[in-house]
């Protein structure tokens, strides 16, 4: 009995060992035993299990004829693959699909294969004409996400903030989708994504503009990284008529630049200037813009009329002047009034994190693809951050950005305060930052100073 078990253990200490790695390291995991296991299981039931899915097609009249000569049945052909390749998550594979198959047809099988090959799921991707990408994911990769290296940040005013159920990262490209509306109940993780949006651009040569009429509570911390923040109705209607003037100033370079000389180039946007003379981007983040939209008399109808209609002109004109919205909110339907559908309709990119009900849903993502807002309802509370993103090509992915405190963002901004950019237009709407109180009781009232110094 004890040579029998002095020689199991070593075996079972392996197995602890495996079962530790796969709950603490899914990666390196994978990596050991997940990936092998799964190449030889594919590689194995390929053609079974294409021809169980009905991927395959008949074979061509000269194999049926020589299968007739040496007296047996030409099988199914099914579609050429590629050596399936690893992948941080799964492992990837290429398929040229026969004649008579389109990617529709796996994308409808895909849910069998997945069965067939013990993945977690399967994604189908289009990639050439005739040709398509098979990604296995080998397990949840939402469960837990860390945030993504900073080496997939390679361009400016492009972020990755989410990682993707396919494992790979939802990247925020303002220069590709320049307006994003975010809708999410409370606790449905949508502040989380927020801080990483801010985080990621405070680390870039970006201006940073909050509205946040909830008195400034949700944007207060990121206060050193903002250029300037408006907190009530009043003082959002004065900045976004800065802005206004700040985007007919830009049109107003981006038209004489045709004009610097026999070299200059033309250009309809900030982006075709020279380095030496292009503005710098502006993001403006509104948090809960419902806020915007409530009155509670003709004045205040006024005002919001004013401010939805300038929204809607940064929203139309504002991405060739390089002045980008970010805006947030619970629900944002045509029952907030006048001109919020409009709105809402230049807002190309959607993120919808768990809702209170199907409508909300419906109006982030139903005029994208009606199975993203059926996938946005189905997001269950125990699992913040997780979100539907679409866009208006009518793909979407289920998401979950990765946790960051409040306080860790707060002193990313702290540490990149220096990078403000300068935007004098906006100098009299810079947040001003209060300092520590000191430790004595005498000092009643907290000092404060301006954000530049």
């Amino acid at each position: 009995m004890t040579d029998t078990f002095r020689t199991l253990l070593p075996v079972l200490l392996v197995l602890v060992a495996l079962l530790v790695v796969r709950r603490r390291v899914p990666v390196l995991f994978w990596w050991l035993v997940g990936y092998p296991v799964a190449v030889l299981r594919v590689l194995a039931s390929y053609r079974a299990t294409m021809d169980a899915c009905g991927l395959t097609v008949p074979a061509s009249a000269v194999r049926r004829a020589t299968a007739r000569m040496i007296g047996r049945q030409a099988a199914p052909v099914p579609p050429r693959h590629s050596f399936p390749l690893p992948t941080a998550s799964g492992l990837v594979m290429r398929l040229r699909m026969a004649a008579g198959q389109a990617p529709e047809d796996f994308t409808a099988s895909a849910d069998r294969l997945r069965h067939a090959w013990g993945a977690h799921a399967v994604h189908v991707r289009p990639t050439k004409p005739g040709r398509l990408e098979l990604r296995l994911v080998g397990w949840d990769v939402l469960t837990e996400v860390r945030p993504a290296r900073r080496r997939l940040a390679t361009e400016p005013l492009s972020l990755p903030l989410a990682l993707r159920e396919d494992g790979e990262w939802h990247v925020r490209d303002f220069r590709t989708v320049p307006h994003e509306l975010i809708l999410g109940a409370t606790q449905s993780g949508k502040s989380v994504y927020l801080r990483n949006l801010l985080c990621g651009l405070a680390r870039q040569p970006v201006v940073l503009v909050g509205i946040d009429c909830k008195w400034g509570v949700e944007l207060a911390p990121f206060t050193p990284r903002l250029s300037a923040l408006a907190d009530h109705p009043d003082r959002a209607n004065d900045l976004l008529d800065v802005l206004l003037d700040e985007m007919e100033a830009r049109f107003r370079l981006i038209g004489l630049s045709g004009d610097a000389g026999p070299d200059s180039v033309l250009t309809s946007d900030v982006w075709g200037l020279p380095e030496s003379v292009r503005p710098v981007p502006v993001v403006v983040v509104v948090d809960e813009v419902a806020e915007l939209f409530l009155a509670a008399g003709k004045d205040e109808e006024k005002r919001r009329d004013a401010m939805v209609t300038k929204l809607i002109r940064i929203a139309q004109l504002g991405r060739a002047a390089g002045i980008y919205l970010e805006v947030c909110g619970q629900r944002f339907g045509s029952e907030l009034g006048k001109g919020a559908t409009m709105l809402r309709a230049q807002l190309t990119g959607r993120v919808c994190h768990r809702v209170n009900d199907e409508s909300s849903a419906n109006m982030a993502l139903a005029d994208i693809s009606p199975e993203a807002a059926l996938a946005a309802t189905s997001i269950p509370a125990d699992r913040p951050g997780v979100a539907v993103v679409g866009d208006s090509s009518g793909g979407w992915s289920r998401v979950r950005s990765p946790h960051l405190t409040l306080d860790d963002a707060a002193a990313v901004c702290r540490d990149t305060a220096a990078l403000v950019p300068e935007l004098p237009r906006l100098d009299s709407f810079r947040p001003v930052i209060e300092s520590a109180a000191p430790s004595s009781s005498s000092a009643a009232v907290p000092a404060t100073r301006p954000a530049t110094e």
